[in-house]
């Protein structure tokens, strides 16, 4: 049976854009990128909503790109061979490799999953994840702090209006200022 985890890069202040939506304050070494290689490649399944899956969709074909560095090619590589599924109303259709779109995936359908998974699944996307969060669904949080302050944007966990208990499991810092913590959702009694 496979886990539910939610994994983001977030700034120190807790949002994973800024206020323009943009990323590009984010500090991606290849010693993070090869770390969340690892996080990515131990998933049998990606769960995406669809502005973080449009956002991740370059991945499809980054690898073919002789210009990109080697570990974006691995990472490409990786992303492609995991089976994803996309929760959107929006999309008509999605065109990128391993990849199904669903209108939507009810705690039912997320249990299953888990159920008949040998892997774990990833939810990737703030506000598909809230809502799995509310839901009691996730069993992992894990975050990448970016050592910086950007004022504004989307945050991390938009919408949760109940406190949700973590247990630290795992925590690592890398080179560039990045720290890398997960954690255990603990379960509402």
């Amino acid at each position: 049976m496979g886990k539910l985890t939610f994994g983001m890069m977030t700034s120190l202040d807790g949002y994973i854009n800024d206020a323009d939506g943009k990323f590009d304050w984010g500090q991606i070494s290849e010693e993070v990128h090869r770390f969340a290689e690892k996080e990515q490649a131990n998933a049998g399944t990606t769960i995406y909503g669809r502005r973080m899956f449009e956002t991740m969709a370059v991945w499809d074909t980054l690898a073919e790109d002789p210009s990109v560095h080697p570990f974006e090619r691995d990472f490409s590589v990786i992303w492609r061979n995991t089976d994803k599924i996309v929760v959107s109303r929006s999309l008509s259709e999605v065109t990128t490799t391993r990849t199904r779109l669903v209108r939507a995936l009810s705690a039912d359908d997320i249990g299953k999953l888990k159920a008949e998974s040998a892997k774990d699944l990833i939810v990737a996307g703030p506000t598909l994840a809230a809502s799995y969060l509310k839901q009691g669904l996730i069993d992992e949080v894990s975050i990448y702090y970016i050592p910086v302050v950007v004022g504004g944007g989307t945050p991390m966990f938009q919408g949760i209006d109940a406190t949700v208990r973590l247990e630290r499991l795992d925590a690592r810092a890398f080179g560039n200022g990045v720290t890398f913590v997960r954690y255990a959702v603990r379960k509402r009694a």
